[in-house]
């Protein structure tokens, strides 16, 4: 079974996006999530999340080159955490969220579709 190249570009445009948010999530919580309209911060779970970012950000860009086994167990995961994350976020938009986190239920569902796209598409082929 063959890797799409496609797929392995998805693969570093996730870890550039990952470690974008990473970054100031990590370093400057407060800062960061102030101009985007969080109101209540806490850095602790801040810095979690970035973790989680930079986890599977670095781990897209290591695994970029991999087999088709070990981009099926990337995309397990990747599809689980885009998934409970889309619905995370938006649950909260809905319970009186800051408005610009409707940006990041897009980027998580938009991921999503993408992760679940391939992941079918490879899990066929298996």
């Amino acid at each position: 079974m063959k890797v799409p190249p496609s797929l392995r570009l998805w693969f570093v445009v996730h870890f550039v996006a990952d470690i974008a948010f990473a970054i100031p999530l990590f370093f400057a919580p407060e800062a960061f999530l102030s101009l985007l309209g969080w109101q209540t911060i806490d850095p602790v779970t801040t810095r979690i999340v970035a973790a989680a970012l930079v986890g599977i950000g670095v781990q897209s860009l290591l695994a970029r080159h991999e087999s088709a086994e070990v981009f099926r167990a990337m995309l397990s995961l990747k599809v689980l955490w885009s998934a409970t994350a889309t619905l995370g976020i938006l649950w909260s938009v809905l319970d009186g969220g800051p408005p610009f986190a409707w940006a990041f239920v897009g980027i998580f569902a938009l991921f999503n579709v993408v992760w679940t796209r391939y992941y079918l598409m490879l899990r066929r082929e298996g």
